[in-house]
């Protein structure tokens, strides 16, 4: 199983293989922001790859375009769209 680290915290998180990032991390009790509900127009979910981007999903093309629309680094992905493949570090400014 997958597994989530934070940089600013020693918690970590497993999840399921493939499990969207933004529904593991609410089910683990980690605030996430949204005003969108995870329908991926809002990009207030956007949380920073420290470490494990080849192990998310690829940016679909709605990420694509929010990411050409607001300017959003490319180490930054939107969690309601991203899957967990494999081990990640993450990070978000509101943490």
């Amino acid at each position: 199983m997958p597994k989530i680290f934070f940089v600013k915290n020693s918690n970590v998180i497993e999840v399921a293989q493939d499990a969207n990032l933004m529904e593991a991390l609410t089910e683990a009790e980690i605030p996430v922001a949204s005003s969108c509900g995870g329908n991926g127009v809002c990009t207030k979910c956007l949380v920073k790859v420290i470490e494990g981007r080849e192990n998310l999903s690829p940016e679909n093309d709605l990420e694509q375009d929010m990411r050409d629309i607001h300017g959003y680094e490319r180490n930054q992905r939107m969690s309601c769209q991203a899957h967990v493949c494999g081990d990640i570090k993450i990070d978000a400014d509101y943490w």
